[in-house]
């Protein structure tokens, strides 16, 4: 297990908010080993005790049940060096009196700065094997600065010890969705387009751009959510069984899903994507103000697009992923609607209104499995003639001491372990995909729709959102 982790964008948010509360958890379960050190790397002029005074509150407020004792015992491990990420020498600087220990780089920096970073390391003997990487996405933001990224970077460090982050993987949830589809017959069995009717992944949060306008400026729903979480989703809904549980297995798996997503053409853009952005609205009572991205930026903070993936297990099943900002409640869900029966036996209600199978895994915030049959209400003296909608809800227990993504995927990159991280070739078949999404937008001329805050997205998003969440003048869709 490595034992030394350079954490670059050490006073960001995410490092705050997620990396540091998830190494002080391991270190509190004793799965760190004994002499493991962090060296915190930011461009801030602090010294060491400088940046424990900044850290500590923000552990407190993360981890309220820590004690001092704990959180002590983290900042003793950590030292803190101001570096100039552009600068090459000063990388270099900063790392070389640590490089003879098995290192980790993690780069919670824009990727903007990965390649002057990474050269940095590598003249400072941070990336020579043993050495490992960790970068935290987006890679780039279209197919050829992620090439860039990947290619160059290629020529310091070898792909098998480069981990690329989406934290959405080292959720326990999303990994369940692999267990529920390969650990059980009953859906394996209909897992295919013959039974299968559609396919809706949404991810709803109720935040606005706020603190990140910076980056959204540039980027966008559709490169921020859709390239990284709702593809990854898509994966795990879509790909074939693995040979195996091994990472390049299931990694082989992803990547043949992404490859056979069709692309969109700017024909089609219109009826089968929709873009928005929030206007000021009302969430939970509060007041949102609007979105006002700086001039000359055209991003959207809703995104709808209808995907389909043109193989033997998914031709002719529509995949809808949404996601958007300023939405009515922060939700994460995968609705998979069955196809009717074949011949319809009963007089009420007539086969048109009957409600189709589905089944939701509710992902967050809370996890849920929901099954929806059609079942009689009607006692045995009165036949089974009128059917009613019967929802099967299982409770997903979370237990106490429920893990943060980033412990999970600190873990397995520090012992090597590649499965819940991106390859270099699933990079590119994202990207590839993505750029064509984009590329029909702007050849369509595809409008930016106005939706107030607090409501599901413009008016005519209700065709890409899964059934009972009602967008404005639409209703619940199907």
């Amino acid at each position: 297990m490595h034992d030394t982790l350079f954490l670059f964008g050490a006073t960001g948010d995410l490092a705050q908010r997620y990396l540091f509360p998830s190494l002080l958890r391991l270190l509190g379960d004793g799965l760190l080993p004994e002499d493991f050190r962090i060296r915190a790397l930011a461009l801030s002029g602090h010294d060491t005790e400088a940046f424990h005074d900044i850290l500590r509150p923000r552990l407190q407020q993360a981890m309220p049940m820590a004690t001092q004792e704990d959180i002590g015992a983290l900042l003793r491990r950590i030292d803190y060096r101001s570096v100039d990420l552009r600068d090459v020498d000063s990388v270099a600087a900063a790392v070389s009196d640590l490089v003879h220990r098995k290192c980790v780089s993690y780069l919670a920096i824009p990727p903007g700065l990965y390649i002057s970073t990474c050269e940095g390391l590598a003249k400072g003997g941070a990336l020579a094997a043993p050495a490992r990487l960790m970068l935290e996405k987006p890679i780039g933001s279209d197919s050829e600065s992620a090439e860039e990224i990947i290619s160059t970077i290629g020529q310091w460090i070898d792909e098998d010890r480069v981990f690329r982050l989406d934290h959405y993987l080292g959720k326990a949830a999303v990994q369940n969705l692999i267990a529920l589809r390969f650990g059980n017959t009953l859906l394996e069995a209909v897992w295919n387009r013959n039974y299968i009717e559609s396919v809706h992944i949404l991810v709803a949060e109720s935040e606005g751009v706020d603190g990140r306008d910076a980056y959204y400026a540039r980027s966008g729903a559709l490169r921020d959510m859709v390239q990284s979480h709702i593809l990854q989703l898509l994966c795990m809904v879509a790909m074939e069984p693995p040979a195996s549980l091994e990472a390049d297995r299931i990694r082989d798996e992803k990547v043949k899903v992404l490859r056979a997503l069709r692309p969109l053409d700017a024909k089609h853009a219109a009826r089968d994507s929709i873009r928005g952005r929030y206007t000021a609205g009302t969430i939970n009572g509060q007041p949102a103000q609007a979105y006002q991205p700086p001039e000359g930026s055209d991003v959207e903070t809703f995104a709808g697009v209808t995907a389909h993936i043109d193989n033997w297990r998914w031709s002719g099943v529509p995949f809808h992923l949404v996601t958007g900002k300023r939405l009515p409640e922060r939700t994460t869900r995968v609705v998979v609607t069955l196809k009717p029966v074949t011949h319809w036996l009963f007089e009420r209600p007539q086969r048109a209104q009957a409600a189709p199978n589905r089944l939701v895994f509710q992902l967050q915030p809370q996890e849920n499995i929901e099954l929806g049959l059609m079942s009689s209400l009607a006692g045995p003296e009165w036949g089974a003639l009128e059917l009613h909608p019967l929802e099967l809800e299982l409770s997903v227990p979370t237990g106490l001491h429920r893990r943060i993504a980033y412990e999970r995927l600190f873990l397995d990159a520090f012992n090597g372990n590649h499965t819940l991280f991106v390859r270099d070739d699933e990079v590119r078949a994202a990207w590839a995909w993505i750029d064509s999404v984009a590329d029909a937008w702007k050849d369509a001329k595809l409008p930016l729709e106005p939706y107030p805050a607090g409501q599901w997205g413009p008016a005519n998003a209700g065709e890409f959102l899964p059934q009972g969440v009602d967008a404005p003048d639409s209703g619940a869709s199907a």
